[in-house]
């Protein structure tokens, strides 16, 4: 069993349970230079909103503070920007999914900056 196949295992408990709740998903996948996180719909078909280390306005605060996308602060900014979008939406509370990656590091920030600005998990 390779790495990808063991972390969609490990994901596949809390994703059940997930769909079960009938509620907004925050789904984060991270990449050793990236980082994406999207809120999905509880009937899990729409992908309702994104945000990203790809997103120009994302891009521009990494290039000014001489930063990169594979790091906590990048991923502190994704999960900001994420929970603004999301409130636009009209979205004020989500299930936290962490697609099998460990609580710590980038996914932690990133769901740390979302509580922070106001999306309750």
């Amino acid at each position: 069993m390779d790495k990808k196949l063991s972390r969609l295992r490990r994901a596949v408990a809390s994703r059940r349970k997930i769909a079960q709740l009938r509620v907004h998903r925050l789904s984060v996948h991270r990449t050793n230079l990236h980082i994406y996180a999207n809120i999905i719909s509880p009937e899990g078909d729409k992908v309702l909103v994104t945000a990203s280390t790809l997103e120009p306005e994302v891009r521009q605060e990494l290039a000014n503070d001489k930063k990169f996308g594979g790091n906590v602060a990048a991923a502190a900014i994704v999960g900001k920007r994420i929970a603004e979008k999301a409130k636009a939406e009209g979205i004020e509370s989500v299930a936290f999914d962490r697609a099998g990656f460990r609580y710590h590091g980038r996914v932690k920030a990133l769901a740390e900056a979302a509580r922070e600005a106001g999306l309750k998990f």
